[in-house]
């Protein structure tokens, strides 16, 4: 797995790392790619958001993507580098969670240092991703990255501020008169102080475990710097060092836990400071104080610490300086008294070495604590940013970030006014002109749909309202907002809206100089440096936007052709030119302002929908390409990479008429003076136990000016004279934001209304760009009021970011859109998902409660009207009023199921308090009445009846943006996070199932139609009564006790029913008895359940009519509770039933089950009796496959003649229909459907494959190739294929002794899918199910006649089957019982008399062959006769192989030529098989004695066969000649009881038997080989040590000895071998002649020296008779001399010599001269 990149934006790229040690640990982890093309936040897509495990890493290039998926849920292991083996990850498939835990901690192994992991992942991520990295370690309490060092060591660091402007908190500290204010601001930009600790010199301490101890404390010590006893921490850092990081201490106002009285930062400089010296510089000059861990220093750590205490504000020492190993110890370098000669306060230098880690952190606590809090000056990050650049550092912050900050400030100018005027002033569309249109337009709407005249007031009031509306000019502030995002430099337009957002989330949470006033009653000095402008403001929030993605390091924009801008300004105006031309129809009719306004109103809607169709219709055929100037270069997060090279590109270049717009003057709507006398009101305090903040009205965020944007477009439809060319291009631009992550608003929470015009825009632009087939939508909602925290639980599921309305005003609905991976596609059946957030609900207090209530209805309504799946998310905090909350939800399921569609309800609650626990009650129960569908009356499928619709609920207690970062995580959030991913991703497949996914067109149009009932509130429930849905939710309470208690007296009778059934034992297989009577319950039971209902429904209507509120709207709410209970009914008569039906069963099988068992048994005892007589007959001993296969003919007949209960059989057509027809809907082939009405039809016709199975695109492509005939063949080829598996798959099943089961179609289907995905093939979706319903036809035919076989007592047959083994085993037992006799005498045989009898034969056989081969071969008297007929046989034989061997290999060749004599004795010898069998009759007629012998007098007598066993053997043994082996007699395998009479009759016949073929084994031929290995005694092996002499050899020429004398002192060798015929390191006992030389042949030269030196070698070799006289020497001349004239070239290129130059004389001595002179030396 590797990180999945995104495209870079800009055309210049950076350089490659350098081959090093730091660009080796990137490619390790695959990385690589990323320095030059940064991760975006885009890549969380596949990284995290449909990821619903949490699977470990498998291999080091994995841990990126595991470190950002754990990072994104918050899981406080994310930064582990443990990889789990493939092998583990294998065996882990059947392990709990727990156990894979454990051994996940024992078998994983660290890849590399944790710290390397965190330094390439932000190294390798763009600035958006490290601000959202930021954001969440600060929620892990993990340390941050403030100075990045570079890949490259000789380039300078990076300086890191654009991340840590995302990181927000509530600050609190403790003040002197104890009033203990909570702020909550960006930690970038607050004051506070900052204290930085570094290393100088080797320390044995670990640094950053002291600081954990530091920020955690003692006793719950926490891990936010990584440590070296940290999994992965001992191993070396590679591209970490040099690397500063910072962490935060913020106290919670408990004095008695906190341990520092004020919010603190801590830097941590990673590696030793000496090597690092600008950073150090930076961090003194920066920091507070600056703590330094000395270790044993030099001369140059010395002058550093010099350096150090001239530049750092408060410089601490700790002396960590070994004294016996250096005596240059820190106290020591200056003398003993260090802080007075460096002018160091008292205290500031203390020991450290004899300290542990936790000694030190509480020294160092005290040391700090002694400071805070007002002696430490406060500084911000942001002031050391100048210092970076001072030393050379890159900052992040580059240009295009400068840039778009200062547009930002252009955008906000005139901020200094107040909020309120600025709104007022700059998005004046937002104002009370909006509100008072929206009340006139719904005022209408309710007339209209009330049958009623239009009142001329309120059309006079709105046509006022139009004309003000008309004379709106784009503001100044709107004008350069939209020209930002028109913008064609993708990474400033990134810079802007993330810094438009954080500048006004800013101002949300501080006011001005907020900073210094957060400890102004701590400390009355120290006040930090005032920011200069080109900073910007001062921090930021967290909310940014993770899909800001279009970024890059380099500060390039990219330049356009003309060409492409005005091709593209086209395309973008094509829709500004239909909506004028409709709006130019209007203004030429003669009607007045106020019927054209109520024509427009009228077309409003269908206008939008009809304009997405005819897009749709226009699309269609079109080639969608892709277009390198929009945002589609980099789809973010809703859109994966996949998709978006289908998206064309909607935005133009550089604006055409931005000069011209900024001359035109600036106009503003007139404004009433009441309307200004609003004046701005900041949030200062928040609550720190998270109480609810109401949201102000007079704040700002980015989605006010995007609402404003909407606004101006809408007014083009009502005064199209306001628009221009840009105008009519923000539809584009807002779907080009869109799939760029930034959501679209859908309704104006604050005037509760909703632009269709503009809406319909976007979407139409949207269908437009989107592929026609790519466009399957679903919608999720997540609904929740002010306070559940929505646009978070969103980012935590799927990573988007909605405007939080908790503390702003961003009341509204809003959407998102993110694309679906392929494997979810075809799951859900969709492929956009698009995401609801709402905003702002219940946040209006009390005073304004009545319109604040119907607003909140409306936004309900029409969030819940859109949805799919709606989440309710519920909080535990309660707005105005928790009635009021629970309510808003009730209300809107009401409306949306009198409206007549419900979604799929999934419940999550942020804690399981008692408050949330009671809403998530209730709002189940309200939820699953409301979603029973009604039953279909008169019809008699069981599936009518939908199973009781369940809700599931999923606890996420999540670590909130309210929440301090001092809270730990809860352990649980990240499993909580997947299992309610996978609630919703399952709730959202189910809906495949419920309804077809829609269309962008059908999305409009749905949300057209709801608006329009919410704005005539045509329900009947109004939307300003809270009073109705509580009263509601108490019946739904009701009704479910009811439930309850009809359930428990359903369960009840049915206990008396079933005592009933098995009352009729006796004629429980009388099927016209049991009919009646089954019958006669079932139709008590549908009375029974009838009753109970009635009962039910008597409670409900009391209820409805009871109460005052349900009585009014009792026509409402009593189909609501007719659907609910006549579901009941019918679900729970079909359950009792059921139950009934499988009682019944059960009781008939039972008695059933004994008559088989009983015919069973008597079929057995008839084949027991048959398979031992045939074994005694026969001989033969059955093995257990045959008695398996005896037992299955037994199986089989008992089954064929037991007579089981006839019953009418079904036609399994219906079924087989049905699964197919769900696993069509499953696969998304909902338009094939009417294929499946030939299922049933006989089919004679093989399987066709026709042109609709291929593509448009593929036939095309294929057209040239002889008319597609090669791949018509291929699909031909692969539909037989599968065809033909089919019928092997059919063949196995129907062998099968068992009745047709669903599941075989089902394995059926799967096979075909299986099998396709294998192909390569380009068919469509109409080949693989033509083929399915071809194979699903076949099966109906062949699986009916199995079904008709096994149409009767299916339980019955499931129970014998199941217990099929146990009577096979009762029968292989008896049969075993009875045979064992017989068993016993063979395994007596065996064991005992045959190797017995074997004996018997071959033992004295070896000496047999021994004497008959000395009878015959005259050469084996002694070794001096065998060696003299070797080397005859030498000569005659004439090979150089035999001489060679029997020269080099003396014993061997004896050994083989001795072997070769008995083996050619043995295959001549005819008396061999005579003479075994004549010992086999011996042997075998003296076992027949004894056994007789022993059975005289035992006739009938039961008695153990082991005694009498052991005497058959002694008497055997008595004869002397028999050894018998007892060995097995030991134990009770022999110790049975039988007739001895019968055990001996047995004996007899094996031994008969065994002695007949043993008989004919002899009679055949023989394996002489295989006969020598069974003898005990060899004959060859006595043979040679019979003529192998006394074994000693000549030490010179290694002849043997042949001296036959016993005992011989001196060894005397009659034929000493020639030097000519031995190797070069081999001597010669024969004179020179014998050993000749190439240079004089003939010649011998001197004799005299050479019998000289034989001479004297018999003073070394005593014991040998060496002479060179020796006569024998001389005589066997001839006979080597023979043997070196024949082969002399051969011995020498064996010996790798000369050949010899041999005389004349020698080539004429012949063989039988050679042989001549060696009879003269063996006879003499």
């Amino acid at each position: 797995m590797s990180v999945k990149l995104s495209k870079r934006l800009s055309s210049k790229k950076k350089k490659p790392p350098k081959d090093n040690a730091q660009a080796e640990i990137l490619h390790k982890l695959g990385l690589e790619a990323c320095w030059t093309t940064p991760l975006e936040p885009a890549s969380m897509l596949d990284i995290s958001t449909w990821t619903l495990e949490n699977r470990a890493p498998l291999e080091p290039k994995d841990l990126p993507n595991t470190f950002l998926r754990r990072l994104w849920l918050l899981s406080r292991d994310a930064r582990s580098t443990c990889c789990q083996p493939l092998h583990d990850v294998l065996n882990n498939d059947k392990k709990s969670p727990a156990e894979m835990l454990n051994g996940f901690e024992g078998k994983s192994q660290c890849a590399i240092n944790p710290l390397d992991l965190v330094t390439a992942v932000f190294m390798s991520a763009s600035p958006f991703l490290q601000q959202e990295m930021a954001a969440r370690m600060v929620q892990c309490q993990f340390a941050l990255p403030f100075i990045l060092p570079n890949i490259d060591p000789e380039e300078p660091s990076r300086f890191l501020l654009w991340p840590l402007r995302g990181v927000v908190s509530q600050l609190r500290s403790h003040s002197l008169d104890n009033n203990r204010s909570v702020q909550e601001g960006d930690l970038a930009s607050t004051c506070m102080p900052m204290v930085s600790f570094v290393k100088l010199g080797h320390c044995s301490v670990s640094k950053s475990q002291v600081l954990n101890h530091v920020l955690g404390g003692l006793k719950s010590c926490s891990e936010t710097f990584l440590h070296r006893g940290m999994d992965g921490g001992h191993l070396p850092r590679r591209l970490s060092n040099g690397l500063v990081e910072i962490g935060w201490y913020l106290p919670t106002g408990d004095i008695t836990k906190d341990i520092f009285p004020v919010p603190m930062v801590i830097s941590n400089l990673r590696g030793d400071a000496s090597r690092h010296e600008k950073c150090l510089s930076l961090l003194c000059q920066a920091s507070s104080a600056v703590v330094v861990f000395c270790g044993d220093l030099r001369e140059k750590e010395k002058q550093i610490l010099a350096s150090c205490k001239n530049t750092a504000s408060k410089l601490i020492l700790i002396d960590l300086s070994d004294t016996e190993r250096n005596e240059n110890r820190v106290v020591g370098f200056v003398g003993q008294n260090l802080e007075e000669n460096m002018g160091l306060p008292e205290g500031s230098v203390f020991p450290g070495i004899a300290l542990s880690e936790e000694e030190l952190a509480k020294k160092l606590c005290d040391t700090l604590q002694n400071l805070l809090p007002d002696r430490l000056k406060l500084v911000t990050l942001e002031e050391a940013e100048k210092l970076a650049v001072e030393r050379g550092l890159i900052v992040d912050e580059g240009s295009v970030c400068k840039k778009a900050m200062a547009t930002v400030e252009e955008v906000l100018n005139g901020m200094d006014e107040g909020l309120a005027e600025f709104k007022l002033k700059q998005l004046p569309l937002q104002g009370p002109l909006w509100s008072k249109l929206a009340e006139l337009e719904k005022e209408q709407s309710k007339q209209r749909n009330e049958r009623k005249e239009l009142d001329p007031q309120l059309q006079k009031e709105k046509k006022d309202l139009l004309v003000k509306l008309s004379s709106y000019k784009m503001t100044s502030a709107m004008k350069t907002f939209t020209d930002a995002l028109f913008t064609t430099d993708k990474v400033e337009r990134s810079y802007f809206l993330c810094w438009l957002k954080l500048r006004l989330q800013l101002m949300q949470t501080e006011k001005q100089h907020i900073p210094q006033d957060l400890l102004t009653n701590l400390q009355t000095d120290g006040k930090p440096q005032e920011i200069e402008p080109e900073h910007g403001a001062d921090g930021n929030l967290g909310d940014s936007d993770s899909f800001c993605s279009d970024s890059t390091f380099e500060e390039e924009t990219e330049v356009q052709h003309v060409n492409t801008e005005l091709e593209d300004s086209e395309k973008q105006f094509e829709i500004g030119q239909e909506l004028q031309c409709i709006l130019e129809s209007t203004e030429n009719t003669t009607e007045p302002l106020s019927q054209q306004t109520e024509h427009l109103e009228s077309i409003h809607d269908s206008v939008i929908v009809e304009e997405l169709a005819s897009n749709e219709e226009r699309i269609q055929g079109e080639e969608i390409i892709e277009n390198s100037v929009c945002f589609d270069e980099q789809i973010s997060h809703p859109v994966s990479k996949d998709q978006s090279r289908h998206l064309e590109s909607g935005e133009n270049g550089p604006l055409n008429l931005q000069e011209q717009q900024l001359d035109e003057p600036e106009l503003t709507l007139a404004m009433p003076d009441s309307v200004y006398s609003a004046t701005p009101k900041m949030c200062q305090d928040v609550s720190f136990e998270n109480q609810p903040c109401e949201p102000d009205p007079s704040t700002l965020g980015l989605e006010h000016f995007l609402r404003e944007m909407g606004l101006i477009f809408e007014l083009t439809h009502i005064s199209p004279s306001s628009g221009s060319h840009n105008v009519l291009r923000l539809p584009s631009l807002a779907t080009d934001l869109l799939l760029y992550g930034v959501p679209l608003e859908l309704m104006d929470g604050d005037a509760s209304n909703i632009p269709i015009c503009w809406l319909g825009c976007v979407f139409a632009e949207l269908q437009r760009r989107l592929p026609q087939e790519q466009c399957r939508t679903r919608v999720l909602t997540n609904l929740g009021i002010n306070q559940a925290r929505n646009a978070e639980v969103l980012s935590a599921l799927f990573g988007v970011k909605f405007p939080e309305g908790r503390k702003r005003s961003t009341r509204g609905v809003y959407m998102a859109a993110l694309c679906l991976p392929e494997n979810l596609r075809k799951d859900m059946e969709c492929d956009f998902l698009l995401l609801i957030d709402v905003e702002g609900l219940c946040s209006i207090p009390l005073d304004n409660k009545r319109s604040a209530l119907i607003h909140d209805n409306e936004i309900a309504i029409v969030a819940t009207g859109l949805s799919d799946v709606l989440m309710q998310n519920i909080s535990s905090h309660a707005g105005y009023e928790f009635e009021t909350n629970f309510t808003v939800r009730v209300n809107a399921l009401l409306c949306i199921r009198e409206h007549g569609s419900m979604p799929i309800c999934q419940l999550v609650a942020h804690d399981e308090g008692i408050n949330s626990i009671l809403q998530v009650s209730q709002l189940r129960r309200v939820s699953e009445m409301l979603q029973t569908e009604t039953v279909t009356r008169g019809t008699s499928n069981v599936h009518s009846h939908s199973v009781k619709t369940t809700t599931c609920t999923t606890y996420v207690k999540g670590p909130w943006s309210s929440m301090p970062l001092s809270e730990p995580v809860d352990a649980q959030y990240s499993e909580a996070v997947l299992k309610l991913k996978k609630n919703l991703f399952e709730a959202l497949k189910k809906c495949a199932g419920k309804s077809e996914a829609s269309g962008l067109p059908e999305l409009m149009e749905r949300l057209c139609t709801v608006w329009e009932a919410v704005k005539a509130e045509s329900f009947s429930i109004g939307l300003q009564n809270t009073d109705i849905a509580l009263a509601f939710s108490l019946l739904c309470a009701e009704f479910s006790q009811w439930e309850d208690h009809f359930l428990e007296n359903m369960e009840s009778w049915l206990l008396g029913a079933t005592k009933k059934i098995f009352a009729t034992k006796a004629k429980a297989l009388d099927t016209a008895v049991q009919n009646d009577l089954l019958r006669e319950l079932k139709n008590e039971a549908r009375e029974e359940v009838k009753k109970e209902v009635n009962k039910v429904n008597s409670k409900a209507e009391g209820h409805l009519m009871k109460d005052d509120l349900l009585k009014m709207k009792a026509e409402t709410f009593r189909p609501i509770l007719v659907s609910n209970m006549e579901n009941l009914q019918g679900r729970v008569t079909e359950e009792m039933i059921q139950k009934l039906d499988k009682v019944n069963e059960s009781h008939c099988s039972s008695t059933q089950l004994d008559k088989f068992e009983t015919l069973l048994e008597k079929e057995q005892e008839f084949k027991l009796q048959a398979l031992v007589e045939t074994s005694k007959s026969t001989k033969i001993l059955l093995q257990d496959t045959e008695l398996e296969e005896e037992f299955e003919g037994v199986w089989s007949k008992t089954l064929s003649n037991f007579d089981f209960r006839p019953s009418e059989t079904d036609d399994i057509t219906a079924r087989v229909t049905d699964i197919l027809r769900q696993n069509l809907i499953r696969c998304g082939f909902l338009k094939h459907m009417k294929k499946l009405e030939i299922i049933g039809q006989n089919q004679t016709s093989t399987f066709q494959v026709y042109d609709e199975h291929f593509g448009y695109r593929s036939r095309l492509k294929h057209m040239f190739e002889d008319n597609n005939r090669q791949q018509r063949l291929d699909a031909q080829q692969a539909a037989f294929n599968i065809i033909e598996e089919y019928h092997q798959f059919v063949a196995y099943k129907c062998s099968l002794p068992a009745d047709f089961s669903d599941s075989y179609i089902t394995e059926l289907l799967d096979n075909v899918e299986k099998a396709l995905k294998g192909k390569s093939m380009e068919i469509r979706s109409a080949f693989e199910v033509d083929l399915k319903v071809y194979l699903c036809n076949a099966a109906c035919q062949d699986f009916q006649k199995l079904h008709d076989r096994y149409a009767k007592d299916r339980e019955l047959l499931t129970s014998i089957t199941t217990t099929k083994s146990v009577y096979l085993a009762e029968f292989i037992y008896h049969f075993r019982k009875r045979d064992q006799c017989q068993r016993m005498a063979t395994a007596f045989t065996s064991m005992v008399i045959k190797p017995t009898v074997l004996d018997y034969i071959n033992n004295p056989l070896g000496m047999h062959i021994l004497k008959e081969i000395q009878g015959k071969a005259q050469h084996y008297p002694s070794p001096r006769t065998f060696h003299q007929s070797l080397l005859e046989e030498l000569i005659k034989e004439d090979r150089f192989e035999s001489f060679l061997e029997y020269l080099l290999s003396y014993d061997n060749f004896r050994l083989r030529k001795i072997q070769e004599t008995v083996v050619a004795h043995l295959s001549e010898s005819t008396y061999l098989g005579k003479w075994r069998q004549q010992r086999l009759g011996e042997i075998v007629g003296k076992f027949a004695a004894a056994m007789s012998q022993t059975a005289e007098g035992t006739d009938g007598v039961l008695s153990d066969t082991k005694p009498l066993l052991e005497s058959v053997c002694l008497t055997l043994e008595a004869d002397g000649d028999v050894d018998i082996s007892r060995s097995s007699l030991i134990g009770p395998l022999f110790s049975i009881t039988t007739e001895w009479d019968c055990f001996v009759k047995c004996l007899m016949e094996l031994l008969a038997s065994m002695r007949l073929d043993l008989a004919q084994e002899f009679s055949q031929n023989v394996d002489v080989t295989q006969l020598l290995n069974c003898l005990p005694i060899q004959p060859q092996d006595f043979l040679f040590n019979r003529v192998r002499g006394c074994d000693k050899q000549c030490p010179l020429c290694k002849a043997p000895c042949d001296v036959e004398e016993m005992g011989h002192k001196v060894h005397i060798a009659l034929l000493h071998r020639p030097k000519g015929v031995l190797s070069n390191d081999s001597e010669s006992c024969i004179s020179c002649p014998e050993s000749m030389t190439p240079d004089n042949p003939g010649q011998n030269t001197d004799i005299q020296d050479i019998s000289m030196t034989c001479r004297d070698l018999h003073s070394l070799y005593a014991n040998w008779n060496l002479s060179p006289d020796d006569p024998n020497s001389q005589k066997a001349r001839d006979y080597w001399r023979y043997v070196i004239a024949r082969f002399n070239e051969r011995f020498a290129n064996e010996f790798k010599q000369e050949p010899a130059k041999i005389p004349k004389e020698w080539r004429k001595i012949t063989q039988e001269e050679a042989l001549h002179s060696l009879t003269e030396v063996f006879l003499n």
